[in-house]
């Protein structure tokens, strides 16, 4: 009796998420958004809806309804510097068009202010942890960051990697490589470079570069078509090339040149 009794009790005691049976989905995707200072309020504001457009287009939805489970798992989570990261919506089952509806709602009822530094390493060590945490198993696990300049901040973007590939984790990048007073100051011409030799890895990895904020929408729709039908990664842009030498650690020593600016995103 004591036994039973023991048992009963601590069944109670153990969280939802280890008592119950994991949710299966095609993939869980775990979408990394910058909101460094970097980012004005407009393009802040850019970022949301064109998730929130994206996540419920029609033919999103049908290419997740189209899996061999025909749902996946998301979380949408803003981050800025080592120890910045604002969950926006936690994991989410997309299984209908009213469930991407709900989560491109939420995304759009209101907007938030940006961050201070940029810290790429410090986001996927948050991600990677995201996905043992959550009540869902996907066939893949996916990180898909997105940022407009690198790693400045926290560990080395490398180390980071290294850790987020040996958990089975893809890590995909939308590079964002528009023209500002402080990208011009703070980012580097060749994000997309970067992104390309430092941050992405995986299987199916890939780079998709945004050009121009008009692009955005558009670009995010593509992205997620690719990650949620795990179709074949497309060919990096012809101006990038993997490179051996190419220095991970260029965000470090760009901050470090401008450390007494302290007005630095």
């Amino acid at each position: 009796m004591w036994l039973r009794s023991a048992l009963f009790t601590l069944a109670f005691a153990l969280p939802l998420s280890v008592r119950a049976d994991p949710v299966e989905v095609d993939v869980e995707l775990f979408l990394a958004v910058d909101v460094s200072r970097s980012m004005s309020p407009q393009e802040l504001e850019i970022q949301r809806r064109g998730y929130a457009a994206a996540l419920s287009d029609p033919e999103v939805i049908d290419v997740i309804a189209g899996g061999m489970i025909g749902r996946i798992a998301l979380t949408y989570v803003e981050w800025a510097g080592d120890s910045s990261q604002t969950v926006i919506v936690p994991w989410t089952l997309i299984d209908s068009p009213e469930a991407g509806q709900a989560v491109a709602e939420r995304l759009t009822a209101w907007f938030s202010n940006g961050m201070r530094r940029t810290s790429i390493a410090g986001v996927l060590d948050y991600a990677a942890d995201a996905f043992e945490t959550n009540s869902y198993t996907g066939l893949r696990r996916v990180i898909d960051v997105s940022g407009d300049g690198p790693n400045n901040q926290g560990r080395p973007v490398l180390d980071a990697r290294a850790d987020v590939q040996a958990r089975g984790i893809t890590i995909n990048g939308l590079p964002l490589m528009t023209q500002d007073a402080f990208s011009l100051r703070w980012g580097i011409p060749d994000l997309d470079a970067y992104y390309l030799n430092c941050v992405i890895g995986g299987p199916g990895a890939f780079v998709l570069p945004v050009l121009s904020w008009d692009q955005f929408a558009d670009s995010v729709k593509r992205k997620l078509i690719l990650e949620i039908a795990a179709r074949p990664a497309p060919a990096p842009p012809e101006r990038i090339m993997k490179a051996q030498g190419y220095d991970c650690l260029i965000g470090e020593k760009k901050w470090e040149s401008n450390q007494f600016d302290f007005n630095s995103p």
